[in-house]
């Protein structure tokens, strides 16, 4: 792999002939690497099935790798999927968003001095992403959630969920922040904690997990506390996601967008914009800044945003097996 952080020119991210595809990984939510949470794009996909890609993010092993087709609409940018090592997405924030600055970052989507626009196509339906540029070059994007927050039904009990995170019951916030299931193409169960201590001796009991919500609505666990470690930060969080293949997740878009529901519901400003800073990825030595907005109106929430820069780490050639030959 070569490392780089400057636009590739376009003879660079061509798929080579056969079944080799290049790919490049990405830091999302974070302007140095090694932070943030890490991505494979594999930004000429065409040719691989559904079975292939999983393969290959299960050889990559990171939270999620993204792999980019043509449209079905060639009005719209390019066609995403993601997958994590496990299993197939909807959609995902991290992804949404690493995609977009690598296609912006490799001149497959014409950038302005300012940015530019993505339509991009997932399993969730269109996502727009919003690319910020500085001297030509990308750094930063924000998408627009597809889907507005969806609430599901009631989560097991503080008693159990203190189990789930192998902590006290008092743990748990008090006051008017209670667990809630919370989506917004993504299902997770928000469990907010008394302080940033309690999160940081969060220990997901799988045992407890596979028992309360391994067939829950909302089976990922997303835990906050509302005093962070940054000035000008507002909470931080941490996120697991068994069912996913993912022990802990240092930034979680999706989780983020369904976040911007749980907060904006409680805020009592029935009109105007939302707006806060997460921490994520601490406790994991890979510290995130997510940027989430949450619009209402008549104290309904109508849009949702999540932004934060991102920074390529490298690029790769990948050889796949032909089918017949993955599946001997």
């Amino acid at each position: 792999m070569k490392g780089s952080s400057r636009t590739h020119n376009n003879n660079d991210w061509r798929a080579l002939p056969g079944m080799r595809y290049r790919f490049y990984t990405t830091d999302v939510f974070t302007e140095r690497i090694f932070g943030g949470n890490p991505l494979a794009v594999f930004p000429e996909a065409q040719g691989l099935s559904a079975a292939q890609m999983q393969r290959i993010a299960g050889e990559l092993n990171l939270s999620e790798t993204a792999f980019v087709t043509p449209a079905g609409d060639l009005t719209h940018t390019r066609r995403v999927r993601i997958f994590t090592p496990r299993i197939e997405l909807p959609f995902a924030g991290h992804p949404t968003i690493g995609t977009a600055y690598v296609l912006a970052a490799i001149g497959q989507a014409a950038l302005g001095d300012e940015g530019t626009q993505m339509t991009l196509e997932e399993n969730v339906g269109l996502v727009r992403v919003d690319v910020q540029a500085r001297d030509g070059l990308p750094v930063s994007a924000r998408l627009w959630a597809a889907q507005l927050p969806v609430f599901g039904p009631p989560t097991p009990g503080r008693a159990e969920l203190a189990r789930l995170l192998s902590l006290e019951v008092e743990a748990l916030a008090a006051g008017p922040l209670d667990p809630q299931a919370v989506s917004c193409g993504v299902p997770f169960t928000f469990i907010p904690l008394r302080d940033r201590e309690a999160l940081g001796r969060a220990r997901l009991d799988l045992g407890a997990w596979k028992q309360l919500l391994s067939d829950f609505w909302a089976p990922h666990v997303y835990c906050l506390a509302l005093d962070p470690e940054l000035e000008g930060s507002d909470l931080r969080v941490r996120m697991f996601a068994p069912a996913m293949g993912i022990e802990e997740d240092p930034a979680t878009g999706a989780a983020a967008t369904a976040l911007a529901g749980y907060l904006g519901r409680r805020a009592a400003q029935p009109d105007g914009t939302l707006r806060w800073v997460v921490e994520q990825g601490f406790e994991m030595g890979r510290p995130s800044l997510l940027e989430v907005e949450a619009d209402k109106r008549d104290g309904e929430i109508t849009a949702v945003r999540v932004g934060g820069k991102c920074v390529i780490v490298s690029q790769g050639v990948m050889e796949v097996p032909e089918e017949r030959d993955a599946d001997a």
